[in-house]
């Protein structure tokens, strides 16, 4: 079981903080670090000192980084044009020697768009099917060759398709909970399936979904990495993970109920429960970027005995 260290730096969070975070992530012994891409905060928090722009911030940990994995949970496909993000993600996966993963998603979150100005279009989900056939097939293009697409929404007209990334392949994570067109478009595009934010019943079911389109797309189920996202609350006795959970607002019961919570024992068991039911990695989202002791806690007596 793979844990990796997911961000949501819209919530409040500088470069410098995050930076931070993915050097402790090396230095802990996780696999990845990982950010959202959201522009506005969401709930009652302030988000000061503002957002962080995903694949900017990427660059500059690629330079800053040697060993983990870098990406997103998602980047919105509302906000770049697909041969921009092709472009993009080549570089700066260039620039971390090949350590880059592009996690692609529809885009959701009107208030951000209406705030900075970004078209939030009806069709979202059309698009996000030929933005991954785009950046897919931008990077697939033989050196030498151009790279032509007319779609509905986007046409490209004999494109170099250059640069190219570091890697021959650039892991490409596809998620969420719909029911039919989610898992086609993971079956034939994806690397990774994420299931965000759900139960052990549902993540099961809807990795069952995903590897039956995976095999109708002319694939074999298991070729995908299948994952979730959790947020993690752990701390050492009741009390600490009763701070822990104050620290973010959130209940503890609450979070036992519905992501990783609890003592080091009861998280690892937990995690088994997500392993059975078929994930092999997780993405611990940590909202309190703040407390590294608790980074330390989970590689040391959650991670080790995983």
């Amino acid at each position: 079981m793979d844990l990796r260290i997911f961000t949501e730096p819209q919530q409040g969070a500088t470069y410098d903080t995050l930076l931070s975070v993915a050097k402790a992530t090396e230095d802990l012994g996780f696999d990845a670090f990982f950010r959202s891409d959201h522009y506005l905060r969401m709930g009652s928090v302030d988000g000061l000192p503002g957002p962080t722009d995903a694949w900017i911030t990427l660059a500059g940990l690629a330079r800053e980084t040697k060993r983990i994995r870098l990406g997103t949970l998602m980047t919105a496909g509302t906000f770049r044009l697909p041969g921009v993000l092709a472009i993009q993600v080549a570089q700066v996966d260039q620039m971390s020697g090949g350590r880059v993963e592009l996690g692609l998603g529809a885009g959701w979150f009107e208030e951000e768009h209406k705030a900075y100005g970004i078209p939030f279009p009806k069709e979202k989900f059309a698009r996000l099917e030929e933005q991954l056939a785009i950046v897919t097939g931008l990077w697939a293009t033989e050196a030498g060759k151009t790279f032509s697409y007319e779609g509905t929404y986007y046409q490209l007209t004999d494109s170099p398709a250059l640069p190219k990334p570091a890697q021959a392949k650039v892991p490409v994570l596809v998620g969420g909970h719909g029911a039919s067109r989610t898992p086609r478009l993971a079956g034939q595009y994806a690397d990774e399936f994420n299931m965000p934010f759900a139960s052990i019943e549902d993540s099961e079911r809807q990795f069952n979904r995903v590897r039956a389109a995976a095999e109708e797309a002319g694939r074999k189920g298991g070729d995908l990495v299948y994952s979730n996202a959790l947020v993690v609350c752990v701390g050492k006795d009741d009390a600490e993970v009763a701070r822990r959970a104050a620290a973010i607002g959130r209940q503890v019961d609450e979070l036992k109920a519905n992501g990783l919570a609890g003592s080091p024992a009861e998280v690892v068991d937990r995690i088994g429960q997500y392993q059975a039911a078929g994930s092999q990695r997780i993405y611990l989202q940590v909202l309190d970027l703040d407390d590294l002791d608790h980074l330390e806690l989970i590689s040391s007596q959650v991670q080790s005995q995983l």
